[in-house]
């Protein structure tokens, strides 16, 4: 067996069943194994697609994500989306063929020093100068990659690590060993824990705040226990959207620069803030002088370095999210809950008041209204992503998401481009699923080359645009903070995008009237053959209420 062989053996050992990438001359020798067995390899039309694919299948499935791509630009392709998945603590592998390890650091022929690039935005990278390596190599990264805080991994190939023979018989590790690297699921201080318990047992104004790791621990089902079982209103950042059902009772929505007003006003009254599984982005906190003012904050989360990193914190509690509200919940069972009866009146009177408004029949078409009648079709087997911008705020306030890894968006990085790869790379995790990247012109058009991906693998997902002709979210803060200087932000009218669906051999539709979206959803949603629907929207809607960069979450932009 050689080296290349021994990456593909590994990966079938891993139980990877999918991978996304795009082969060169540095791996064309792992690739010359998988034209004989191997996972199914999906051929996307640039690298960043690969990377953003392999993120959506992780997202969507909760497995690690695989990518691949050749030495040099192939590898520096990647970077963005590994970039994107670091943030976002996506588990991902990412395998990269180099120039033989003879010639590394002589400026061959598409090399890159890409362990050095990648360094500050992965979790850990490895190069392998022995083909006896392999194995535990392999492991060591899916190991690092799926467990303590998620994140990508980069497995770097040389040409002749690939081609050597292995010394020794191939032996796939059960499990390994990594120095200074423990993987310890903690469950919280018991001494924090009953802390927090007491907080939030003897408040009158608690809340939740609930980020992407409680979905990536599984926690969704503790969470909603807690909640009910205490009365606690529950928001989420736009990571941790659909791991609490948005149309309960006791759901704010998302919280933030484009979150919900009721969310924001309460989280800016509210006496005790458990914030779980999020790590206090400036998006999500605004100026953090004046965020949560009056709360006593219980900060729990699996990394510690995260903690008292932008907030400071009353109880800090490090651990596994679904440990944590697992244990919160038997303490809080055995004591006396506090009623809370005008801190949930306030709740319901806050989301009567402030509650979206979707009911526009105008022409051009308000993307509230679209937003409305993809509400009405979506169900427990739809999966959303998004593009990023406009689009994507659009779809993180309106839309009411109800179930975990059904709602896919780039968060800290805010990669235009990464929506629809995204769709892709969920599609091949749960074919089962309808599929939806809410997009817009802008954003599409930056991997928009891999709709010749989802006709040649048969991937039906469809993308929905929502397309002003601007970059509609740059153009909004040049409307609101620079006074109307539209600097470089219209895109113009080209193309159009049903003949360029049709260059590709999939379906555009074109919608220009109201009536028309739910008509165009439905035959989108139903088929097997991707679609492009291309909604023409009003040019000139802000994302509104939204909070001003630095500002306050209780002093909301309404109006234009």
């Amino acid at each position: 067996m050689n080296g290349a062989e021994a990456i593909v053996k590994s990966l079938e050992e891993e139980g990877v069943e999918h991978l996304f990438g795009i082969l060169g001359g540095a791996i064309l020798d792992v690739y010359d194994v998988l034209y004989k067995h191997g996972p199914r390899h999906i051929l996307t039309r640039h690298e960043q697609s690969a990377a953003h694919a392999a993120a959506g299948y992780a997202r969507a499935s909760g497995k690690v994500g695989v990518c691949m791509a050749t030495s040099g630009p192939g590898a520096t392709n990647l970077v963005t989306g590994i970039a994107d998945a670091y943030i976002d603590s996506v588990p991902m592998v990412a395998l990269t063929g180099q120039v033989p390890t003879f010639m590394i650091g002589n400026d061959a022929f598409q090399e890159a020093d890409i362990i050095g690039i990648t360094m500050p935005i992965t979790k850990y990278n490895f190069q392998i100068k022995s083909p006896d390596d392999i194995p535990l190599t392999i492991k060591s990264a899916f190991e690092i990659a799926s467990t303590r805080r998620q994140g990508p991994v980069l497995v770097d190939l040389p040409k002749d690590t690939q081609q050597a023979e292995l010394k020794h018989k191939f032996k796939y590790p059960a499990e390994v060993k990594l120095p200074g690297y423990k993987v310890v699921v903690g469950s919280g201080h018991p001494l924090r824990l009953k802390e927090a318990a007491k907080l939030l047992l003897n408040s009158e104004r608690p809340m939740i705040m609930a980020g992407g790791g409680v979905i990536a621990s599984n926690a969704s089902k503790e969470l909603l226990t807690l909640a009910e079982s205490l009365g606690i209103p529950v928001t989420t950042t736009l990571m941790g959207k659909g791991v609490f059902p948005e149309d309960h009772p006791l759901s704010l929505g998302m919280v933030g620069m484009h979150g919900r007003k009721t969310a924001n006003l309460m989280i800016s009254t509210c006496d005790v803030l458990l914030a779980i599984g999020c790590r206090f982005s400036d998006r999500v906190t605004a100026n953090v002088e004046y965020f949560a003012p009056d709360a006593k904050i219980i900060h729990a989360d699996i990394d510690p370095s995260e903690i008292g990193k932008n907030v400071s914190v009353d109880v800090p509690i490090v651990g596994d999210s679904r440990l944590i509200l697992k244990n919160l919940i038997e303490i809080t069972e055995k004591l006396k809950n506090k009623e809370k009866a005008e801190w949930n009146k306030r709740l319901r009177e806050f989301k009567k008041e402030f509650a979206p408004e979707y009911d526009y029949d105008e022409v051009p078409i308000k993307p509230q209204r679209v937003i409305k009648e993809l509400n009405a079709l979506i169900d427990d087997k739809t999966i959303i992503t998004t593009e990023v911008g406009q689009c994507q705020m659009w779809a993180a306030h309106y839309l009411n998401i109800k179930n975990p890894r059904t709602f896919i968006s780039s968060g800290g990085l805010g990669t235009m481009g990464a929506g629809f790869p995204y769709a892709i790379g969920a599609k091949v995790a749960r074919p089962e699923c309808k599929v939806i990247d809410v997009g817009s012109e802008g954003s599409f058009l930056m991997t928009g080359q891999d709709m010749a991906t989802c006709i040649e693998e048969k991937i039906p997902v469809t993308v929905l645009l929502l397309d002003n002709r601007y970059l509609g979210m740059v153009k909004q803060w040049q409307d609101l903070f620079y006074d109307k200087r539209r600097s470089h932000t219209y895109l113009g009218e080209s193309p159009d995008f049903v003949k360029y669906a049709d260059a590709f051999g999939a379906k555009g539709i074109k919608v220009e009237h109201p009536d028309e979206i739910k008509p165009a959803l439905i035959e989108a949603m139903n088929s097997d053959t991707a679609h492009i629907i291309d909604v023409l929207v009003d040019p000139h809607e802000h994302v509104l209420p939204m909070v001003k960069a630095g500002g306050r979450l209780n002093q909301m932009i309404e109006k234009r």
